[in-house]
């Protein structure tokens, strides 16, 4: 059988709901052809026996505009699809004809009547996204289902993502916001903020009570480091006696250090450290030191390869806690997932807020891209084969096309008995002499 015949016969049906519908549109024609050829078989014979029996003339009228109404039903349907009986009569074939002006109409149409400014804006108002997305992400399941998602996102970026990119943006962003600006009265205000604020006194205390339990703890530490620094040539009694005393003296100035706020001790470390503030802010010669220093830092090849290995390893680590469903990192996803929705159904200012963002988002969207989104239909039906076009659109709803066909065999028999009827009457009122 030839291809073209082929796929009359099955409209380019594929899956088994095209199959149904396949089946109900030819169920239907065959009704539809089954009342033509009843029409055509009364007409057959109430023609024959109209003269023998008058009242058939009714009857013969009421078939004869039957098929009247079924042929020309039968021959507007086709011509929409098709040609009749494949004859290349005008105004005929349609949707395979005027397909590109029929793809640009309904482009057209889903512009000015779906897309327009008020019809996207008076259905996102009666929307709450945030409501319905609170909801959903509270089941777990539903979290878990956003996080597997997610994580296979990530896991893709990462694939992606070259490392020598990643690389050179972090060594970027850190240049700009880090090593680039001056980190003299930087430092300086913060350091001089913290003073201010008292808290070198804590990193005092911390200072002196380690240094005391290191004491306690390491007589015979404290004791070589003494007895190193004395003369040979003095006795080991002494040695003793001036690592003993030494040693008491370190710990009793350790716990004043502790005890004491006004010691002097603290008070010497608030004023080296309020007059380093100072000069890291005011002294140029202090400044472009610490910059020296600073570049030879972030210069140093040791630290690049570490930045470098660094990331390796947290990317190494991160796929391997995308790619465990069980792992920590997709527990907390899926807990804060959850507790998002939670968030969201529990604060209708929050709902309030993410719905009007979406709909300014779509609005935005919507009022700069509609004529391309419209393109879009226009474009998929101009890159439709036309014939294919034709079936599948018949397919989809020839079924209902086919009660044209009946009801114009109906009202077709309606008419013709009507007419027929009104011109006996006439003909009976006024008889021809």
């Amino acid at each position: 059988m030839p291809r073209n015949r082929r796929a009359q016969r099955t409209l380019g049906a594929v899956t088994p709901a095209d199959f149904e519908r396949l089946a109900e549109l030819r169920r239907m024609q065959g009704i539809a052809l089954a009342l033509l050829l009843a029409m055509a078989a009364v007409f057959v014979v109430s023609f024959a026996l109209q003269e023998r029996y008058p009242w058939l003339g009714f009857v013969r009228a009421a078939s004869e505009g039957g098929m009247v109404g079924a042929l020309a039903d039968w021959f507007a349907v086709t011509a929409i699809f098709r040609r009749p009986l494949g004859l290349p009569i005008p105004h005929t074939n349609l949707i395979s004809n005027k397909k590109d002006d029929i793809g640009a109409g309904l482009g057209s149409f889903i512009e000015e009547n779906f897309l327009a400014d008020e019809v996207v804006h008076d259905k996102l108002s009666r929307i709450s996204g945030a409501r319905a997305a609170g909801q959903w992400l509270e089941q777990r399941a539903n979290a878990e289902r956003a996080g597997d998602m997610l994580a296979s996102a990530t896991l893709g970026a990462l694939a992606v993502v070259s490392d020598d990119d990643v690389q050179e943006l972090i060594e970027a962003l850190v240049r700009r916001h880090v090593v680039d600006p001056e980190w003299g009265p930087l430092l300086g205000r913060a350091a001089e903020s913290f003073l201010d604020g008292g808290h070198h006194e804590a990193l005092i205390d911390i200072a002196a009570n380690r240094f005391e339990e290191w004491l306690v703890g390491h007589p015979e530490a404290f004791d070589r480091i003494v007895s190193s620094r004395m003369p040979t040539w003095v006795p080991s009694a002494v040695n003793r006696f001036v690592d003993d005393r030494l040693h008491a003296e370190a710990v009793r100035f350790a716990q004043h250090v502790a005890a004491e706020p006004e010691h002097p001790f603290r008070l010497a470390v608030g004023r080296f450290l309020s007059d380093l503030a100072r000069d890291l802010q005011r002294e140029e010669q202090l400044q472009a030191q610490l910059e020296r220093f600073k570049h030879e830092v972030f210069d140093s090849p040791r630290i690049r390869a570490l930045a470098a290995s660094t990331w390796e390893a947290a990317r190494t680590a991160l796929e391997e806690m995308l790619e465990d469903p069980d792992s920590e990192l997709r527990r907390r996803i899926t807990g804060a997932l959850q507790d998002f929705g939670r968030k969201l159904l529990a604060d209708p200012t929050l709902q309030y807020k993410i719905d009007v963002w979406v709909m300014s988002v779509v609005e935005h969207l919507v009022r700069n891209y509609r004529h391309d989104l419209a393109n879009v239909v226009s474009e998929t039906v101009q890159r439709w084969d036309a014939q294919e076009a034709a079936e599948k659109i018949e397919l989809q709803v020839g079924r209902d096309l086919q009660f044209i066909r009946i009801n114009g065999t109906v009202v077709g028999s309606l008419a013709g008995l009507a007419i027929y009827s009104i011109a006996t009457l006439v003909a009976s009122a006024f008889p021809v002499r």
